[in-house]
């Protein structure tokens, strides 16, 4: 029990650090609790995010691994991992990060969106089409999914798909809309 109230008092110190944007003394914080319970996923995933925050995805990533080891059913934390993944550049563990995600919770529009970015880096974009258009039945109004779907469209040559994404992220959001016309030199039909 008294285990339980120093990591509670710990994680309240490490929040208030954040809030006074002190990063080091949250990390010291999370650190702490890992003292306490080195299995504590909360505090490994919050220190992961840290040391990703700070540029250091290696740290960040082999503490999201402890949280995956720790709790594999744990969507989120398969969904940092691939985010870390992608940022290395390491597309392919990326891409088996994000179907994890995705297997563990079909509804992680995030993961979809990652998942996608990844097939878009490694020029596989036929199979990106399906999680973008996931992301965007998951997300319809975020704009990113939409824009890169409409840029897949167009590469894929299929020019008229891109110009019904075009129109339609139009009508919620024009700025994202001329930044795509500017990117695939497609223009809105609706103005």
């Amino acid at each position: 029990m008294l285990k339980k109230i120093q990591r509670g008092f710990c994680n309240q110190m490490a929040a208030w650090s954040m809030l006074f944007r002190q990063r080091a003394m949250a990390m010291r914080w999370y650190r702490r609790m890992l003292e306490l319970d080195p299995d504590d996923t909360l505090a490994l995933a919050s220190l992961g995010f840290q040391h990703a925050q700070a540029g250091e995805k290696r740290d960040a990533l082999a503490l999201f691994d402890r949280v995956v080891a720790l709790k594999p059913d744990d969507a989120d934390a398969h969904f940092n991992r691939g985010f870390l993944l992608q940022q290395m550049n390491d597309h392919e563990a990326a891409i088996a990060a994000f179907g994890e995600a995705i297997a563990r919770d079909a509804a992680h529009d995030r993961a979809h969106y990652g998942l996608a970015l990844s097939l878009i880096a490694t020029h596989r974009l036929d199979e990106a089409l399906a999680p973008l258009r996931k992301n965007t039945k998951l997300q319809p109004m975020s704009p990113y999914g939409w824009y890169q779907l409409a840029r897949v469209q167009r590469d894929l040559g299929h020019h008229d798909e891109a110009q019904k994404i075009l129109d339609h992220l139009d009508t919620f959001e024009p700025k994202v809309a001329r930044q795509l016309e500017r990117d695939t030199g497609l223009k809105a039909t609706a103005r």
